[in-house]
């Protein structure tokens, strides 16, 4: 393995100071950085980009962390830092944008199931109740609620962007998970990995614990393969 490269370098040090500064700040300070759905109140541009470097508990950094120290060397080492920074960064939008389009077509579809006085509850005062701590008891209007208000952070979908770029270029690297140590192809690994994701996603079962992003992870890992293949097809002038 290649050592610690200047952009993963920064990349580590960057998340781990944010964490720990953005933590000891209140909560209505703390949600600046996070990113909500467009439809919410608390939706801010800026968050497209701030919430790749955020992180809901010290194990989400620690396993974000440790994946992009372990695969985000070789793939900087063989692309250099401009490209390997460039690809990063879209594989983190890629994966807000899957995210927040699932979440979106989530969001019509109660739209189109709830009145309209239930929707201007939830549009009035739902933000003020997700950050207190509660939910709506009826189950719609905690659906809703949730779809509109509920803050997305984490550098998983950048880090899956980084995976698939592992695997397409390092396809016979042998892989395992700490409950699984057993070592299988990156070629058949990665693959996996982003599979458990789609089924995570589509029927709310995971193995990897509760309030996971899974179609985020999907989104990074499209766009870094799309930008692959981009690359491999037409070339990079980075």
């Amino acid at each position: 393995m290649p050592r610690v490269t200047d952009v993963v370098k920064n990349l580590l040090i960057i998340n781990v100071i944010l964490y720990f500064g953005v933590f000891v700040l209140p909560p209505e300070i703390q949600q600046w950085f996070r990113l909500y759905p467009p439809m919410s109140d608390q939706f801010k541009p800026v968050q497209l980009i701030t919430h790749m470097f955020m992180h809901g508990s010290p194990m989400h950094l620690f396993f974000n962390m440790f994946g992009l120290f372990l695969f985000g060397p070789p793939l900087e080492a063989l692309w250099g830092p401009k490209r390997f920074l460039f690809f990063y960064l879209v594989a983190g939008f890629g994966a807000a944008a899957v995210h927040l389009g699932v979440n979106y077509f989530e969001y019509l579809n109660l739209m189109g199931s709830m009145n309209p006085d239930e929707i201007a509850l939830v549009l009035q005062e739902g933000g003020d109740v997700m950050l207190s701590g509660k939910q709506y008891t009826d189950s719609m209007l905690a659906k809703l609620n949730s779809a509109i208000n509920t803050p997305v952070v984490g550098a998983s979908g950048a880090l899956y962007g980084v995976l698939v770029g592992y695997g397409m270029n390092f396809p016979n690297a042998k892989l395992a998970l700490i409950f699984f140590p057993v070592p299988v192809k990156a070629m058949y690994f990665i693959p996996g990995l982003i599979a458990l994701d789609l089924i995570g996603g589509f029927t709310g079962f995971s193995i990897f614990g509760q309030n996971i992003a899974h179609f985020a992870h999907v989104g990074g890992a499209l766009f870094g393969l799309l930008l692959i293949l981009y690359w491999r097809k037409y070339g990079s002038r980075l």
